[in-house]
């Protein structure tokens, strides 16, 4: 039987869900970080875990699971999502990073189905979801591991009969100006509705998005604002927003993170407009950043070895 020897605090900032730079502002204090539990399984193995994972092409037959959290761990029994659906299409099939949790698949599905009865959208194209047993990807993304984080393009889809090779060429569009305090003319209200449609699911834990996007919705909308609270701003995040689902209920060894504070959210939003639009200036004592060392598996909830031999 595993046993558990530590909890450990693990980070969920989420640079480089794309190749997209950061605006240059200091931003308010870093998101809630919520703990997960390492076995002592493969404590001593310190093989770099992205280059397991990353080079493993199918999921495990295993029922599915989500273990760790959505910066340290992995996935059992994904599900692949259908590369063409009645009203989605998965982009860049070349990265196999379109597998998930069940509850994301069907999340996904429906959010398709909403966003296909706006005008001007035939449904979606979803980006990258996570590799086939998750755990951390050799480019990009820090998050994206336990199966349970969507990146949905902005881009409205006008057609959902796109080749292979035209969804590695298509790319989607920005929607921010001046760095990412405003929206441009590329933003409607179509995106603000999906956007809404997404954070009004009891399954989805947080969307971030660039913050002229949070403020601008929360200028504009209107009724029961709770769904603003999801909405989190963060750097990038203007070519697709990124959708985190909750821990599925009853998953044991699935870390959630810390629910968002209280309220809407809006005024923290228009600090990280007003830092970009007036940065603050740099703190002389602040320590340089410590180097990012690479996740080994002894890094991983010891779960994270059987998933990773698993067949």
């Amino acid at each position: 039987m595993v046993r558990f020897i530590a909890a450990v605090t693990i980070a969920l900032a989420l640079a480089a869900c794309q190749a997209e730079e950061p605006a240059a502002s200091t931003p308010p204090a870093p998101p809630p970080q919520p703990t997960t539990t390492i076995s002592s399984q493969n404590v001593s193995d310190l093989r770099i875990a992205k280059r397991l994972f990353g080079a493993t092409p199918v999921a495990s037959s295993q029922p599915a699971q989500s273990f760790g959290g959505y910066a340290r761990g992995c996935q059992a029994g994904a599900q692949q999502l259908a590369e063409t659906g009645p009203t989605w299409q998965a982009m860049r099939l070349s990265r196999n990073r379109n597998w998930a949790q069940p509850e994301t698949i069907g999340f996904v599905q429906d959010l398709s189905r909403f966003a296909a009865t706006q005008p001007g959208w035939e449904g979606l194209y979803i980006g990258d979801m996570s590799q086939p047993r998750g755990g951390p990807m050799l480019t990009g993304h820090r998050s994206h591991q336990t199966g349970l984080d969507i990146d949905v393009w902005m881009l409205p889809p006008d057609r959902l009969d796109l080749s292979v090779p035209e969804r590695e060429a298509l790319s989607s569009i920005s929607m921010r100006r001046e760095r990412g305090a405003f929206t441009n003319d590329s933003w409607t209200p179509q995106h603000e509705a999906i956007i809404r449609a997404a954070a009004s699911d009891p399954r989805v834990a947080r969307i971030f998005i660039f913050p002229g996007a949070k403020v601008a919705m929360c200028n504009s909308a209107t009724g029961d604002r709770a769904w603003l609270n999801k909405v989190r701003p963060w750097w990038g995040h203007h070519y697709h927003f990124h959708v985190r689902m909750n821990c599925p209920e009853g998953a044991a060894g699935c870390t959630n993170q810390a629910p968002p504070p209280a309220g809407d959210g809006c005024a923290d939003a228009q600090q990280w407009v007003n830092n970009i639009l007036n940065p603050p200036p740099p703190n002389p004592n602040a320590p340089p950043p410590a180097p990012r060392a690479e996740l080994t598996m002894a890094n991983l909830p010891g779960q994270c070895l059987d998933v990773l031999n698993a067949q």
